[in-house]
Parts: C-alpha cells; structure tokens; sequence
C-alpha cells in the first residue's frame, strides 16, 4: 500500500483536489447568492445573461459601483463574463456547471503547476508536498467553487512563472524558446485580461528573465521578450478598441483602477484603512458633482482626485498605505466574520504562515550563490512576485482575497519548511542538501 501511495501521489493529489473542489461546487449549487468575499459573482452572474440576451457588457438596471441601467460597462473582466457566456451558452443559464467546469480545470492544474515549481525552487518531494497543501488549502477550496475571476488567475500566475523559470535557463535544458516565449505571453495575457493590476508585475518578470539569463549564461535574444509582449498586446487590442467604441475615449481595459485608488485613498480613511464597507458607503464617497459622467469618464475623475489625495497628503498616504499590511495578512478568527470565513482563514493561512516564513528563511540561509547570482535563481523570482504583488496591493487597494496569489507562491516555502523538519525528525538532514535543493 506505501509503495502504492508513493508511486502514484500526484495523481492521488490531484484526485483528492478535483473532490474538494467539486464537492464545494455542488455545496454552492445552482445559485449566485453573496457569500463573504464574494459579491463580485453576482455581477458576473448577471452580466454574463446580459450578453446573451444580446445587450451587450451592461447591466438591466443601475448596477453597482456607478454603472447606469444599460449603459455600457467595462469594470469587470471581460474574459471571465466570456467564459459564462460560453458555458451558459452549451448548458444554459446554470451556475453550477460553471463552478465544476472551473472546479475541474483548476482542481487538476493548480496543484499540478505547484508540483512543477517544486523542482526549479528546491526538490521534487517539495514540489509534492506543496502540491498536497495546494489541494486542501481552505481558500483555494471555497474560491475555486465561485464565479470569480481568482482561480484561473491564480492558474495564470503560476504559468506565467513557471514558464519565465524556464525559458532563462540553460539552452540544453530548455528546450524550444520561442514555443516556451509565445506560451509566456498568452498566460500572461490572460492574467491581464483577468486582472488589468498584473501588467504592472509584467516588467518585474522581464527584467528578472534578462538577469536570469544574463548570469547563467543563457542569453535570450530579443525576440523572446519582444513576443510575450507582442502578443498580451494582442489580446489587449480587440477590448481596447470595444471600449472606445462605446466610451468614445481609450480604456486599456476595465474601469476600475480609478475606483480603487480612489476609495482607498479618501480622506473619509484619515490613517487608517478599511478593507470593506457597505455599498452605500462606497457609493457616498463617490463626488455627487460627477455622477453624471458616464463609467470610464467617471473612473479617470476618480483616478485624477486619488492621486491628488495622494501628492497633497504625502504622509498621510504612507500611514494609511502602511495601516492595511495586518489585514492582508489577517490569520486570526474574526467575531465579526461567519463561520465559513473564519474557518477558511484559519485552516489555510491561519495554520500554515509559520511555515510559510520558516520556508523563506531556510531558502535564503543557504550560501551557494554570490547576492548578483542569487537574484537570478527561481525562488528570488517568487519572492520578487511576492513583494511587488503585495506592494501594490497595500499601496492602492487591500482585501483579504487579494492576497491569494502571494498564498499560492509561499505555498512552496510552507512545504518546504515541513519537508525539512520531516527530514530532520527522520534523520536524514535538511530537505536543502538534497539533490535539486
């Protein structure tokens, strides 16, 4: 039975994975209803019926945040309406088949791209161990059976890295670069298109790719950081010229960054931000003399005054950017959160941060490489990934869910933190001075 489990633990993984994830599919049923951290379903519920019916990205009546009743919309993902578009086009307007479709897709692949990172960080047995926290990780569970934008993201996140890792090593162990260069730009352009936020992490990847390449003696040509670019372009293009078409003024693409900034950099927070508050009080902050322009008109104005929020009170911005960091990484049960949220917090994050930071440190306690050469390796990547991305987040907008990528990546340092000290009780010495470590 042990020779059984060792010799087929991915796939029992990966099993295990697809029943949780449908399980919880099947738990959330048939019906959008707003559940913690996930009012945003609705929205996609229903704009997606929109367009089937015809009418286009809007919305039957006046919708949340300041969109009016069949006016165009572009404040959410274009390509995650389409997906339900298209599968409540095969099976009609059900939401469950959306959830097991997407709980089948990210149930197999989410931990998969794990265990592939596994080895280009540290070791095989790394990469199934993060694979198995992966597909039990609580918050990974209860989002992937939502129609939310987070699952295939995060799916989109993990390709895009794994992808970069390898496309800067060594040509012998590469294999074909302009295949793996083409491959990067279409994830990452379907993480852009699901989230507009990550093309500010794009230059980050570029750069570290140059640098990966340049110190392993790899060089990539031209070419191969012209081409992922090229084509997130291309798939930017067809909503850009969409959006001015109905707006009748550019729009990369949603119309939502204005809103963001802005909410979460109004005097209303003084220094000390809050990551949710009613839709009433959202929509009170909005300036009442500009409620006349149309969504994206609206969305610079808004961009425009959060800026000027910012360059008028430079030290109130850096408390309140400093004042959500212990939200975002909130582990603790809350009395004001339900039941489900306070579980699915503590049995993901709340029980595997320690794990998370004893990974990172005995990641980086390691001498092996010279400082220029360890920013070329992998796992500097990630930790790169994990400071940009949560910079960001704390310097514009900050939830909980946000969050959930930086979880997916320190995943990997969880693992193995809990390889080592299995290692180590076994008597087989650190998980780092094994082969691939």
């Amino acid at each position: 039975m042990k020779n059984f489990i060792r010799r087929n633990a991915l796939l029992l993984i990966l099993l295990l994975s697809l029943l949780l994830r449908g399980a919880a599919a099947v738990y959330l049923g048939d019906e959008v209803v707003v559940l913690p951290g996930t009012s945003d379903q609705l929205s996609y519920h229903h704009l997606a019926l929109r367009v089937l019916d015809g009418h286009g990205f809007s919305f039957g009546e006046d919708w949340w945040p300041a969109t009016r009743a069949d006016e165009p919309t572009a404040h959410w993902s274009f390509l995650y309406t389409l997906y339900l578009v298209a599968v409540y086009g095969i099976f009609g307007p059900h939401p469950l088949a959306a959830r097991l479709l997407q709980a089948v897709i990210v149930g197999l692949l989410q931990p998969w791209l794990i265990y592939q990172l596994g080895p280009e960080l540290f070791n095989q047995k790394v990469g199934l161990w993060a694979a198995l926290l992966t597909a039990v990780y609580a918050y990974f569970i209860y989002y992937t059976a939502t129609l939310m934008t987070e699952p295939f993201y995060i799916l989109a996140i993990l390709g895009a890295l794994l992808l970069a890792i390898r496309l800067a090593r060594p040509p012998e162990v590469r294999g074909n670069r302009l295949l793996l260069s083409l491959a990067l730009g279409l994830v990452l352009g379907i993480a852009v298109l699901l989230r507009q936020l990550f093309l500010l992490f794009v230059p980050f990847l570029l750069v570290w790719m140059f640098w990966a390449s340049l110190r392993g003696h790899a060089r990539l040509r031209l070419i191969h950081y012209a081409l992922p670019v090229a084509v997130i372009a291309v798939m930017i293009v067809p909503f850009s010229i969409y959006n001015f078409q109905r707006f009748d003024q550019f729009v990369l693409l949603n119309t939502n960054s204005g809103f963001a900034f802005f909410w979460g950099n109004h005097p209303y927070y003084g220094t000390q931000f809050q990551s949710i508050l009613s839709d009433e009080e959202y929509q009170s902050l909005l300036p009442e003399d500009q409620l006349y322009l149309d969504e994206a008109a609206l969305d610079k104005e808004l961009l425009r005054r959060g800026m000027q929020f910012v360059f008028e009170n430079p030290g109130r911005y850096l408390q309140l950017s400093l004042s959500p960091i212990p939200a975002y990484f909130e582990f603790l049960p809350k009395a004001e959160s339900g039941t489900l949220s306070n579980l699915s917090r503590v049995l993901s994050f709340g029980i595997l941060w320690p794990f998370m930071l004893i990974g990172l440190i005995l990641a980086w306690r390691r001498r092996s490489h010279r400082f220029w050469d360890a920013l070329a390796t992998p796992k500097f990547l990630l930790v790169l990934f994990v400071l940009v991305y949560t910079g960001i987040h704390v310097l514009t907008w900050t939830l909980i869910r946000y969050r959930l990528p930086v979880d997916t990546v320190l995943l990997l340092f969880a693992a193995l933190a809990l390889v080592d000290l299995a290692d180590r009780l076994a008597g087989r010495g650190s998980a780092l001075a094994q082969p691939g470590a």
